[in-house]
């Protein structure tokens, strides 16, 4: 995939309201922790998370996403009607049908012409988002699109920690310790031609990419009914064989991340910066010493804000831009590991 009349004109974003400590987390898993003989401070040493937030329990994603991709288009200054695409990218929705996106759409007032669609992808769902409205630019289909995700991790936290306490099994901890690290927040792309908004405005070209995939780990990690089909009385589980996702997933990474230099024809020194899915801090450290990179090119977010599933890398990259870490001149990579196994290498001139 290569871009030439492809830009990153805004980013916008929410962060949720109520902040939730791992400490508080653990207080909760008491039981638990008192039947197996494990200490406090369990959670952060594992992950490198403090904190992570939560929505108000009584709240849509769509509201959220669309505060996101108001954020946005005001900072672009683009008028909604000018969107000729709009895709909800979040591994949650508000509801099997319709699309998610159909309200966002309705509350920032997109034109009636324009692709209003979700996107699944796991937490990679904004970044195949992104490829998606980049094509359509690129072949001159639609001047602008916007990408907009919204994950709430309460619900499925909540459901995780009463199963480990009723459980009490260091194996079944293991397979659901990683949803403990599960954070809420809201994120928007804006996506042009160049064309639109403030000629002043400073725009990151979005070059390209690669994809790359191992299907064959697919059932590795899921958050799915406990009963087959679509069952009306069934809970919601999530589980996560964590070491051999992150195994995998490394391996993927490898390949993805070869065939970007390879295509960009790429020197040693480059990309200058990296913005990758926030996971956590021993996923993050060996992901670097695989691939062999220097680590202060790196900006993290996961200390405070937990895995945000597709909202994570959108939402680290506007931070980073805010904070001054990204600066004019800068080829930053956008690289994300997804359930399934999918991954994505995307470059963009800063």
């Amino acid at each position: 995939m290569k871009y030439s009349n492809v830009f990153i004109e805004s980013f916008g974003y929410e962060l949720a309201p109520h902040v939730v400590t791992s400490e508080e987390i653990e207080e909760r898993l008491k039981p638990f922790f008192d039947s197996v003989g494990f200490g406090p401070g369990q959670i952060e040493t594992l992950t490198g998370i403090k904190e992570r937030r939560y929505w108000n329990v009584d709240h849509t994603l769509g509201e959220h996403a669309a505060a996101a991709g108001q954020k946005a288009i005001d900072e672009a200054g683009i008028d909604p009607g000018e969107i000729g695409a709009l895709t909800f990218c979040g591994v949650g929705q508000d509801g099997f049908e319709p699309a998610t996106s159909c309200s966002i759409a309705d509350k920032l007032k997109i034109g009636a012409n324009a692709h209003i669609y979700d996107v699944k992808s796991a937490c990679l769902g904004m970044v195949t988002g992104m490829v998606q409205v980049a094509n359509e630019i690129e072949l001159g289909n639609i001047k602008a699109g916007l990408v907009v995700s919204c994950e709430s991790a309460r619900q499925i936290v909540d459901a995780t920690i009463d199963e480990i306490n009723i459980h009490k099994n260091i194996d079944f901890y293991k397979d659901t310790i990683a949803t403990m690290t599960g954070g809420s927040g809201a994120a928007a792309i804006l996506l042009t031609d160049g064309t639109l908004g403030n000629p002043d405005t400073r725009r990151h070209a979005l070059k390209g990419g690669v994809v790359q995939n191992a299907t064959q780990h697919h059932q590795l990690c899921y958050w799915r009914f406990e009963q087959s089909g679509m069952p009306t009385d069934s809970k919601v589980i999530m589980r996560t064989k964590a070491q051999q996702v992150m195994e995998n997933g490394l391996i993927l990474a490898q390949k993805t991340y070869a065939r970007f230099k390879a295509e960009f024809n790429l020197p040693d020194n480059k990309p200058d910066k990296f913005i990758a899915h926030q996971v956590g801090e021993g996923h993050h450290q060996l992901f670097y010493n695989t691939l062999k990179l220097d680590r202060k090119k790196d900006f993290i977010t996961f200390p405070f804000l937990g895995n945000i599933g597709t909202v994570s890398l959108p939402i680290t990259a506007a931070i980073a831009d805010e904070r001054g870490f990204l600066s004019p001149g800068d080829f930053v990579g956008l690289l994300g590991v997804g359930s399934g196994l999918n991954c994505y290498m995307l470059g963009v001139e800063w």
